[in-house]
């Protein structure tokens, strides 16, 4: 007792070591029975918190973070399970925060590497599955201690469920669900060390928001992403056997946890099994069975939090009856979510292909397969299937209309190409497109058929509402038709929807089977079926499971969907022909504009004009990724659909793609009417698409134009009220110096007289009628020197002319000189061509 106290006062602050020394050393002959002592022994969680977690409470706010994890791993060490019980729940929440989000914990999301190297090391060595962390975790469990968690932050299916008393499918949540405690309110889970922890850490990607103004995450060097990658290195070991807990205490590895009866009586779906892994080990006679199986649990436990946290936010009734995009749905995951289960799908396939050859073929499901191997074989159809299924269906319908869908995009290809992930994958040298896809996918294919067909479909739907002149939608489709165009996919799938479509002959044995959605309950391990040889009927049970027994299923290779590949290849070369467009248009620009314009003696972007997309803010070398994306594209879909160049062209004409005699893009589809032109249907879509647009040029007061950002805006609202006043004080005066005959008067004319209306495009017969009494008087303009352009080049000039010892008074006697001799000019050659018009 004496070397416990002195162990907990090293750890305690000055204000309380003396207190905890100068307790009194009773001896327990003279210990009289405390009813009060009892009672917080019967009931732990009423127990008033124990010194170690004040001292480690204090150190928390007065400690810098190294200090405070150094402190932490040695009282892990030092300290038994029985003091540790106490603060294992406030360290997991103090790590990753509470379950309201309203204490952020360590911020894993936002920690990176580069911003903080000494946070980041530090917090992946202690929390790294090896680490201090796992090893309160073991040694708590091989005590069987129970921690409770509140039902109510569970996912929303899993948490109205329980409510219900209804009790979940997954294995995850079975002899767990406890009543409230005497006072208490809602229901809760009575989870294990490992389990609890699990929980809070993949919830923390969910509840956890980055902070105000946080910087710009990248989500590899984050330290959340990175001990998502361990854990799952850790737990689902692609070689080898999943690795034994490292105990600190001599009672050896941490036991699997023992089977709780249920306290509160749950409707289930069906019977409940016991774990396959359970009966296993509790069977187990011999003294050679593989050691594996002590520690799978764990893999099972990993899996299905994570699933069960960041996949299980939709039920699939509620998507069997709400199946339109207006449907709402309370939970939208994040671009940094999305990326998180994109490595979780890259390691499961992995995990589940690095099976041997013999272990793979279904002859080997016996009873001499090891736990791993089962469950390798079992953990995507049973774990993530359908959950998967169902939030990419609600991503694809409520993602935004951005480049923001290329993660959500991501993630699903990932998991349509198993065989990138397989042990045999090519190499990185080689040709990817060159090698086709192996047939030993096809019952991948044919289990995961809508995954390709319907979701292929929703992103038709998506691509042809985008504007595909920006490289960032055109890469999305050229990742999307490269992908169906691998050699032997297109026919895989097809076979799969002909297994579909195929008619039942005759079995009234299997129709009862057909229609019925197999059964998820006990351990996923447990209720594994034996193999199922008829392909047909594993498909129509993949279909049906998903979308109901009355699903109205569209083939991908149908009419319908192959008329909207055609409408998309119509768009893609609308795209590439606007692409084209807009880089003459530029590189006219460019030409044609004046040379003093870079002196800021000509107004840049007078006409306002906005095309639409960001070609103009990338450049030249964007046009032509844009174009490489979307000649691949077009050639992969044709590849993929079998399209002939024939059909291509007659569907170009008859959309009206085609350009003018002068090589000029044509109007947006409209009709004349009594008020000018009017837009079409068709011709909103152009428009919104950014495959046609008119030529808008600004047709009000130059002097009144908005701002620009090239502009200064004090120095151009104090020209124009000097302008103001000179034009009221001198219009006399200008009037009659331009209504000369002579080169004075052409030469105040020029300067002074805002360019006709005469010579502008009015689009609209109201606009024609509003421009007469527009018509303005000669004024002056001085806003062009409010602009950085300018400034930058007086102040360029003066420096050029200093460096030949130029005063700056005798350069803007030249600069004003120069430009006289260029008014003239330009005088002469507009009086000129007015004569050649006459």
């Amino acid at each position: 007792m004496t070397t416990f106290r002195r162990r907990v006062a090293e750890w305690l602050p000055p204000s309380l070591k003396w207190a905890t020394l100068r307790v009194p050393q009773w001896s327990p002959k003279t210990v009289a029975p405390d009813p009060a002592r009892q009672a917080a022994m019967a009931f732990p969680h009423l127990q008033q918190p124990s010194f170690l977690l004040a001292s480690l409470k204090a150190d928390s706010i007065n400690k810098p973070f190294a200090q405070r994890c150094q402190d932490l791993v040695k009282v892990i060490e030092d300290f038994p399970a029985k003091e540790l019980h106490a603060v294992f729940p406030w360290l997991v929440e103090s790590i990753f925060g509470s379950l309201d989000g309203i204490l952020p914990g360590w911020n894993l999301r936002c920690l990176q590497g580069r911003v903080s190297p000494v946070e980041h090391s530090v917090a992946l060595e202690f929390l790294d599955p090896g680490g201090p962390m796992m090893k309160l975790v073991y040694k708590l469990q091989a005590e069987d201690y129970k921690f409770d968690f509140p039902v109510s932050y569970l996912p929303g299916p899993v948490k109205a469920s329980i409510q219900e008393r209804v009790l979940p499918d997954s294995p995850l949540y079975h002899n767990k669900v406890q009543l409230p405690p005497a006072g208490g309110l809602g229901l809760y889970l009575a989870l294990n060390p490992f389990e609890y922890y699990m929980f809070f850490f993949a919830l923390s990607l969910i509840t956890q928001k980055p902070p105000p103004g946080a910087l710009h995450v990248r989500t590899s060097d984050c330290a959340y992403f990175i001990l998502v990658d361990r854990y799952l290195a850790w737990f689902l070991p692609t070689e080898g056997s999943v690795l034994p807990p490292l105990s600190s205490s001599p009672g050896g590895p941490s036991p699997a946890p023992a089977p709780r009866t249920p306290a509160v009586p749950f409707a289930s779906y069906g019977l409940h099994h016991t774990s396959l892994l359970k009966r296993h080990v509790s069977h187990q006679t011999s003294v050679n069975a593989d050691p594996a199986s002590h520690e799978i649990w764990r893999s099972e436990t990993l899996l299905q939090v994570f699933v069960e946290m960041w996949l299980h936010h939709y039920s699939l009734e509620m998507y069997q009856k709400m199946q339109s995009p207006h449907a709402k749905e309370s939970f939208m995951p994040t671009e940094e979510h999305v990326l998180v289960v994109r490595l979780l799908l890259k390691h499961l396939h992995a995990f589940a292909n690095s099976l041997r050859p013999e272990q793979a073929s279904p002859s080997a499901h016996s009873h001499a397969a090891s736990p791993l191997e089962e469950f390798k074989r079992a953990a995507i159809p049973r774990f993530v299937q359908q959950k998967l299924y169902l939030f990419l269906q609600h991503c694809f319908g409520h993602w935004p209309l951005d480049a923001s869908f290329r993660a959500v995009l991501e993630m699903w290809l990932s998991y349509l190409q198993p065989w990138r992930y397989a042990p045999e994958r090519q190499a990185p040298g080689s040709d990817c497109q060159a090698r086709s896809v192996s047939e030993r996918w096809a019952p991948f294919v044919q289990e995961n058929l809508l995954v390709y067909t319907k979701l292929f479909l929703g992103f038709l739907s998506r691509a042809l509402r985008t504007d595909l002149v920006s490289p960032k939608n055109a890469l999305m489709v050229f990742r999307v038709a490269k992908v169906f165009a691998q050699p032997n996919l297109a026919e895989m799938i097809q076979r799969g929807e002909q297994l579909f479509l195929e008619p039942e002959l005759g079995i009234p044995q299997r129709q009862h089977r057909l229609f019925t959605a197999p059964p998820f309950t006990g351990s996923f391990l447990s209720s594994w079926p034996p193999a199922v040889t008829d392909a047909s009927f594993k498909v129509k049970s993949h279909v049906y499971s998903l979308e109901g027994q009355d699903c109205k299923y569209t083939p991908m290779f149908g009419p319908e969907v192959r008329a909207l590949v055609l409408r998309l290849a119509q768009l893609i070369t609308q795209a590439k022909q606007t692409a084209k467009s807009l880089s003459d248009q530029c590189g006219e620009s460019a030409a044609g504009r004046p040379f003093l314009s870079w002196l800021g003696f000509y107004s840049a972007d007078t006409n306002g004009s906005y095309t639409g997309n960001d070609l103009d803010e990338m450049g030249q070398d964007s046009v032509r990724k844009t174009d490489e994306y979307l000649e691949k594209a077009l050639e992969y879909l044709c590849q993929a659909f079998r399209l002939s160049e024939a059909q291509l062209a007659q569907l170009t004409l008859a959309l009206g793609t085609t350009q003018d005699e002068n090589g000029k893009k044509q109007l947006p589809d409209c009709i004349v009417g009594e008020d000018g032109l009017i837009l079409t249907p068709l011709g909103r879509y152009q428009i919104i698409s950014g495959l046609r647009r008119f030529d808008i040029e600004y047709q009000g007061d130059w002097e009144l134009q908005p701002i620009r950002s090239y502009e200064i805006a004090s120095l151009v609202r104090a020209l124009f009220q000097l302008s103001s006043t000179i034009n009221r004080r001198f219009a006399g005066q200008m009037v009659a110096l331009c209504s000369r005959a002579d080169f004075l008067g052409s030469f105040c004319r020029y300067h002074l007289l805002e360019p006709g209306l005469s010579g502008r495009r009015l689009l609209s017969p109201v606009g024609r009628g509003h421009a007469a009494n527009r018509a303005r008087g000669p004024r002056l303009s001085l806003r062009f020197l409010g602009s950085y352009r300018t400034l930058l080049s007086l102040l360029l000039a003066f420096s050029v002319a200093s460096l030949f010892c130029v005063g700056p008074l005798l350069c803007a006697l030249l600069i004003v000189l120069a430009y006289v001799l260029y008014a003239v000019a330009m005088t002469l050659l507009t009086e000129r061509g007015k004569l050649h018009q006459l």
